[in-house]
């Protein structure tokens, strides 16, 4: 008789898991950030998610220049830069082992991200059943980008809704819509970025025009189940809080019939450290997040327009 083979864990590579989140859904959230995105947004404020595997950063103003990576790197990758105590680390020598963040005694390397299994992440969920259900709340997908890895990410929704934990998603929509069905019969609530309406616009900051993004907004909306859809607008001066721009976020809403609500978060710069830390540029290092005033303005002006949505101006904020 034949011997089955036992089936691994799917796993997946996830940024943090954060917990009693009261900005990403209802309620108090576990947040579980995955990494990867295929998105390149000029203001994203988390670096570290963009990258699909763990990798790791360097917080030169921790380090204490004693020595413990350089001496006890299996690879020989790290050294002193001439002339001082900072470390540097040779790319092509680097295995990612991560031995010199475990050694590191000040914290100065850092490691972003880990793989996970599935019943690994559950068992962080579950520590926190008793808050979804007195609050409301329950788990959020976040990233990164959640349809990067959508076997993973349904997986761990159906998981959720096993144990009748509500679930929601907060996506740049991006993908194959083959992706996108994996996971809506798992999902309550579809968090959705529109970042512009004006395809040539979006190509320039984003990367990528917003064509595909549409698309499955509206097949989603038309699709089958219980969804819910709010749409976020992540609201950075200059790009898109024109009177036009938003003009056109309502008109395409108000094609959507599972629509909840609009919400319009600032752009912030949390993350502009952590570009340091990676040793990538920030393009946007002159940008200025928008007031409150100007946010509110906005979402007044929005308001004044008599689409019947609610609009919002949110209380958290947008990564990308």
């Amino acid at each position: 008789m034949a011997i089955k083979p036992v089936k691994k864990p799917t796993a997946g590579s996830v940024l943090r898991i954060e917990r009693s989140s009261i900005h990403d859904g209802q309620g108090l959230r576990t947040v579980i950030f995955l990494k990867g995105c295929p998105l390149n947004c000029a203001w994203c404020s988390t670096p570290e998610s963009k990258n699909n595997s763990p990798e790791k950063g360097y917080a030169a103003e921790q380090c204490r220049g004693c020595g413990r990576c350089v001496d006890s790197c299996p690879c020989g990758a790290i050294y002193f830069e001439t002339g001082s105590r900072q470390v540097r680390t040779d790319p092509a020598k680097c295995s990612i082992c991560f031995h010199c963040v475990k050694i590191c005694p000040a914290g100065a390397i850092k490691k972003y991200g880990s793989t996970l299994t599935v019943p690994e992440v559950m068992r962080q969920v579950t520590t926190d059943e008793v808050f979804y259900f007195h609050s409301g709340g329950g788990v959020t997908l976040s990233g990164g980008e959640p349809l990067n890895q959508a076997a993973f990410s349904a997986e761990v929704l159906k998981e959720c809704k096993a144990l009748g934990i509500n679930t929601a998603m907060e996506s740049c929509f991006y993908s194959d819509y083959k992706n996108i069905e994996m996971i809506l019969p798992w999902l309550d609530t579809l968090y959705v970025d529109l970042k512009h309406l004006d395809s040539v616009v979006h190509e320039e900051w984003i990367g990528s025009d917003n064509r595909l993004i549409l698309d499955n907004i509206i097949k989603a909306d038309r699709g089958p189940g219980p969804l819910a859809i709010v749409v976020r607008v992540p609201l950075v001066p200059g790009f898109n809080d024109s009177d036009q721009n938003l003009l056109s976020t309502l008109r395409f809403c108000m094609k959507l019939n599972r629509l909840k609500e609009i919400e319009i978060l600032p752009y912030h710069r949390l993350g502009s450290e952590t570009y340091v830390h990676l040793g990538l540029d920030y393009s946007c290092r002159d940008l200025k997040p928008p007031t409150a005033e100007l946010l509110l303005e906005r979402v007044s002006f929005m308001k004044r327009q008599g689409s019947g949505i609610d609009i919002s101006a949110g209380s958290g904020f947008t990564s990308g």
